[in-house]
């Protein structure tokens, strides 16, 4: 067993903080990696030491993998946590971090590099009995014949990237005519966002649920699943709501899910935090779409319905521990809703925002987390995904959670930058989100800017009405009267709406 004394967190904002805080907790010393357009963020400040790696690009900083093994060893530190994105799921960067003598906190290169292929992981999940959108196996090689299957399988179907996510390299084809265009752009854009241009052909579930499985292993064999997250609610293809546990499956599909998740793990020999993604389709009928090789950003779901904290639990498995949890340990308690603060317009297509937090207060109170890397002052920069933060709540139940979301929403208050904040309560209060009856398809079924913008403006007017009567009462200086709207603080995208007015 090894010990880690010293861990250098090869990432930036809040998973950075949310890593340095457990580390803290278990007595750990921690190091900050920052380019200079985040030299002034609270994660550099957290750190035990913190050390500048290069200029605001992320090429040129957060993915040195060089520098950072440099920084690693002149500071005699012990292990790497990766976080997510950047060189989370980078293969050789794990495999220099593990030949440098350093310990990388996640799983080994060669899982990473199976898992980081869709058709090598589908390949490696078929040792077992998991089910899988009917497609083809390897990379299209032949277009005639990748038609034949098409027809086949029948149409529509989606052409997918064999490397990468986010949606890119992935396009719909609803019929054959379409095919050559749709996949060469699929092609295209997978060579230019991934470097690989192998793309697969799957059916395509028009109306499908986007339905995940956390899971843990260890490093003698031993791997357990934490139950589902709900992400069904995204834009572009990426996520921006998340729940757990899901209300869309029953116990029996949920315990199926399970056992396919740790399979999927076994298959390459998985160790560490991961997520095994599903789809599940409007009869109910699961399917393996892929395996997320690190700490998920809608992990705080399920720390709040298990009470485990993952970070805790890598960090343990990374130096070598057996589990000390088992599947028998663990069972889901209350409910959690996470949305994704990002500095975007959805009125605008949800184009990102930049710009400085000229107001930035967060929201507090029973069973609210928030999960954040800046402060009131500091500049979104334009380099980087554009998540301002994660807001969490949880509640006994669904209703009360969503209860609890709406409220914490309220009281957030950012001014500066537009945030998917007004998005999010849209969707909490939309009757399909609170009935369950929703699928990925929402954003493009339920929702138009038009029906935002009016809101906000509503909002907005009614606000004007509030203030004009505070004005008015205070003329009367003689009542020594507090009126209530006094005290009353408008959330900032309200403000935002009214001077737009």
């Amino acid at each position: 067993m090894r010990s880690i004394q010293k861990i250098l967190v090869a990432n930036r904002g809040e998973i950075a903080l949310r890593i340095m805080r457990t580390a803290r907790e278990m007595n750990i010393a921690t190091v900050a990696v920052f380019s200079e357009a985040d030299r002034k963020s609270p994660h550099v400040r957290y750190a035990d030491e913190a050390v500048c790696i290069g200029p605001a690009p992320s090429s040129d900083s957060y993915l040195r993998g060089d520098k950072i093994i440099q920084v690693c060893k002149d500071l005699h530190v012990d292990a790497i946590h990766p976080g997510y994105g950047f060189l989370s799921e980078n293969a050789a960067f794990a495999k220099m971090v593990q030949e440098a003598g350093i310990i990388f906190i996640g799983p080994s290169p060669e899982a990473i590099e199976i898992m980081g292929s869709k058709l090598a992981a589908k390949q490696a999940a078929g040792q077992y009995n998991i089910p899988m959108v009917p497609g083809t196996e390897t990379a299209i090689t032949d277009r005639k014949d990748a038609k034949t299957r098409a027809s086949e399988i029948g149409y529509p179907i989606l052409i997918k990237a064999s490397a990468g996510g986010g949606g890119k390299g992935m396009r719909v084809v609803d019929n054959e005519a379409d095919f050559d265009e749709q996949m060469d752009r699929a092609v295209s854009e997978a060579q230019t966002s991934f470097g690989d241009g192998s793309v697969f052909i799957e059916k395509y579930i028009t109306s499908p649920k986007h339905i995940e499985i956390q899971i843990l292993g260890d490093q003698h064999g031993n791997v357990i699943h934490l139950f589902e997250r709900e992400c069904s609610i995204q834009r572009r293809h990426q996520k921006v709501i998340e729940e757990a546990p899901s209300i869309s499956i029953t116990n029996e599909t949920r315990a199926e899910m399970g056992r396919c998740a740790i399979d999927v793990a076994k298959s390459c020999g998985y160790y560490g935090a991961g997520t095994v993604e599903f789809i599940l389709d409007e009869q109910g009928n699961f399917y393996f779409l892929e395996m997320n090789t690190r700490l998920q950003v809608e992990h705080p779901v399920t720390e709040q319905i298990t009470g485990v904290d993952l970070v805790k639990q890598m960090i343990f498995i990374a130096e070598e521990r057996p589990l000390t949890l088992k599947q028998s340990d663990l069972s889901i308690k209350g409910h959690a809703i996470e949305v994704r603060v990002y500095a975007e317009d959805a009125a605008n297509n949800f184009l990102p925002d930049v710009g400085k937090l000229h107001t930035y207060i967060k929201p507090d109170g029973n069973g609210v987390r928030v999960d954040d890397g800046f402060e009131q002052g500091m500049d979104i920069p334009i380099y980087y995904d554009p998540m301002i933060a994660k807001l969490i709540t949880y509640g006994a139940d669904r209703e009360e959670t969503i209860q609890k979301m709406t409220r914490a929403i309220d009281e957030y208050q950012i001014s500066g930058v537009q945030t998917t904040l007004p998005f999010c309560k849209f969707v909490m209060t939309h009757p399909a989100f609170v009935s369950g009856e929703f699928d990925t398809n929402f954003v493009s079924t339920h929702f138009q800017s038009e029906m935002l913008i009016g809101e906000i403006k509503e909002d907005a007017l009614k606000l004007a009405a509030i203030m004009s009567a505070h004005l008015l009462r205070k003329t009367d200086q003689g009542t020594g009267i507090v009126t209530a709207c006094e005290n009353k603080k408008p959330s900032s995208w309200k403000l935002r709406s009214l001077r737009n007015l």
